[in-house]
């Protein structure tokens, strides 16, 4: 059964940015570890994963409303990064590498949220009732 998640361009990058954060904390110190790490792990799966969730929902609205959450983990794990790069636990190309590809995340995100947004209210455009007599 193909999940409708799965086709979102949104989805696949924030897939591929959770994967890269893995890779880049490999190397955090140990008392970084448990800290830093695990809540930037957290917050870059949130974001593919709230993506999923959304587009599993029955209505515009809810999907919409799980876009603006992954929006959220996008924001909590930039600020995570920039304390890491701060810290000099990701040195500036890392740091770079992983900027360009959430500012890419995020305009896909604001992109989609327009497009649900949009489709939502296209739907509330009153339909001809079948009762109206037709002269």
């Amino acid at each position: 059964m193909e999940k409708p998640h799965k086709k979102l361009d949104a989805w696949r990058e924030a897939i591929e940015l959770t994967i890269t954060v893995y890779h880049e904390t490999d190397d955090f110190p140990k008392e970084h570890l448990f800290q830093l790490s695990n809540q930037m792990h957290r917050a870059a799966l949130s974001i593919s994963s709230n993506i999923a969730e959304g587009a599993a929902r029955q209505t515009k609205k809810e999907f919409a409303n799980f876009l603006h959450i992954a929006q959220a983990s996008l924001s909590e794990l930039d600020t995570q990064l920039e304390v890491a790069k701060g810290l000099n636990l990701l040195p500036e190309n890392q740091w770079s590498k992983l900027d360009t590809k959430m500012n890419r995340i995020d305009k896909l995100l604001t992109g989609l949220i327009k497009y649900v947004k949009a489709a939502k209210s296209k739907r509330r455009t009153p339909y001809p009732s079948p009762l109206t007599l037709h002269p």
